[in-house]
């Protein structure tokens, strides 16, 4: 038709329609003029080939930058955001102007796309019947749910199969910890009437312990006699990539959603006690199961049969090293040596200690601490585990959170009082921490508690100078150890005679 372009569909149906048809009538069937039938066979090259290949309308604005400047930055940080090149740019040519910011995104978009590096592939899997339950915990402090006028601070546990989609959640007062796994688990086994062949959580930190990304998953000794009890296979996501659980992950927020609405149509975030909440979550779920019951009740046939009984919820946890050289468990902070900052500690609860283990070996066994009646924190701190960093920020000591804890001694405590009224505040703090140093360094705490008992008792300030000297070593007392050098003739007569020797 007049005013339109030839496309190379039409000079390829033209081409097939001149073999049998002459040049008009084929022209006529493939939608052009005679006269361009006649043009396309004197020149057979695609229309497509024909045209001259795009050019720029306007001046490249990042033509003296891109490859100067833009790309050393993408090839040394792969990582690093548009906007943040954007925003260097601007930092760098000022008179580049702000108009540059989608072209920014639209050139590096296509460097990355040639150049960037490999991304992760998420894999697509066909769930089987009965083969899969996962396990997991959502936060629900945001909320704002209370019980009987006070904010509850709680979690849910969240429990999906993986093919059917039933779900059960339940009200979790406390973390994440191994006996409100046991307890969620075993609840929502039993509401099932069967188990599923495989386990699945993600880090879960009382079930698991990481060793590190390459090694194989430690399961711990209750995880695993708890998975076996019920004949499931445990297992878990990768530290750090959660859509690998994403068959629970992906459902936490469409749970949340679901209570928010419920609790936008009740009218009312109070409840009178935990039971009423605990029956509107069921209530909930409950809705959500009804809908998928067929497939719910086809995959229940394929489930393991549950055992006899249910089994014993341990106490047990793992706990994280902050860079506090310390952990928290149960509202009470633990000190531990700063040398294991960062690693996650296997931890035995008992009524009266704490046994601490990295990972099969033992390491320690701290006294248990208690929370405050008010609901504060409690501390159970020794300062032989931050000595030598307090030393280098000795000032650090007069705002401590567990000051008084620290002292290991009242005497101690009481010294570092008079201190704070006799001296200004930097030089009472670097002489109480080297005083804790010197009870450290010469295991003296005792003897040095009385000493600045006596100290107090007498109104005097302790002098550092005449501790060290009072608590070091006496030479004298050394044993002198006198090493004599035998000659190495002398170990013949230890071998006896040679076979060729004659007595």
């Amino acid at each position: 038709m007049p005013g339109r372009q030839i496309t190379d569909h039409q000079m390829r149906l033209f081409m097939t329609l001149r073999q049998t048809d002459n040049t008009p009538i084929a022209a006529a069937k493939a939608g052009f003029s005679t006269a361009s039938g006649y043009r396309i066979e004197a020149d057979p090259r695609p229309p497509s080939t024909k045209r001259a290949p795009r050019t720029r309308r306007r001046p490249d604005p990042l033509e003296h930058v891109f490859e100067a400047e833009i790309v050393p930055m993408l090839a040394a940080a792969p990582h690093l955001r548009s906007i943040a090149v954007y925003e260097e740019m601007l930092r760098r040519h000022p008179d580049l102007g702000a108009g540059i910011r989608r072209t920014i995104e639209r050139r590096v978009r296509q460097w990355r796309a040639v150049h960037g590096p490999e991304q992760e592939v998420i894999f697509r899997q066909i769930h089987e019947p009965g083969r899969l339950g996962l396990s997991d915990f959502t936060d629900m402090a945001d909320l704002g749910v209370t019980v009987a006028g006070e904010p509850l601070d709680h979690r849910l546990y969240h429990f999906r199969l993986a093919y059917s989609g039933f779900e059960h959640a339940h009200v979790i007062l406390g973390g994440e910890s191994y006996v409100a796994l046991a307890e969620g688990l075993q609840n929502a086994l039993w509401s099932l009437g069967g188990a599923p062949f495989e386990h699945r959580s993600d880090s879960l930190s009382a079930a698991f312990r990481n060793l590190d990304r390459n090694a194989r998953d430690d399961l711990t000794c209750r995880y695993d006699a708890l998975c076996a009890h019920y004949r499931m296979e445990p297992s878990r996501n990768n530290p750090g990539i959660a859509h690998e659980n994403g068959v629970i992950e992906s459902v936490h927020g469409h749970l949340k959603r679901a209570v928010e609405d419920a609790l936008l149509l009740r009218a009312s975030r109070d409840f009178a006690d935990l039971v009423q909440y605990r029956r509107f979550i069921d209530e909930i779920v409950s809705r959500h199961n009804t809908r998928r019951a067929k497939l719910i009740d086809a995959e229940r046939a394929k489930l393991n049969k549950l055992p006899d009984r249910r089994t014993e919820d341990y106490e047990a946890t793992v706990v994280r090293v902050t860079s506090s050289s310390g952990f928290t468990l149960r509202k009470v902070f633990y000190s531990v040596p700063s040398r294991l900052v960062g690693q996650r500690l296997r931890v035995r609860l008992y009524e009266d200690r704490l046994d601490l283990f990295l990972g099969a070996t033992p390491l320690m066994t701290l006294p248990r601490g208690r929370p405050g009646a008010n609901g504060k924190h409690g501390h159970v701190v020794d300062y032989r585990h931050v000595i030598h960093s307090l030393r280098k920020k000795p000032m650090a000591l007069l705002g401590l959170v567990y000051r008084d804890q620290l002292f290991p001694r009242d005497a101690y405590r009481r010294t570092f009082e008079v201190l704070i009224e006799a001296l200004v505040e930097r030089q009472a703090c670097r002489l109480m921490v080297e005083i804790l140093a010197l009870a450290h360094e010469r295991a003296c705490e005792g003897e040095l508690a009385a000493t600045l008992h006596a100290d107090l008792e007498a109104r005097r300030l302790p002098d550092i100078a005449r501790l060290r000297a009072r608590f070091t070593p006496d030479p004298a007392s050394l044993p002198k150890i006198t090493v004599a050098v035998v000659p190495l003739e002398a170990y013949q007569a230890l071998l006896g005679p040679a076979a060729g020797d004659v007595a």
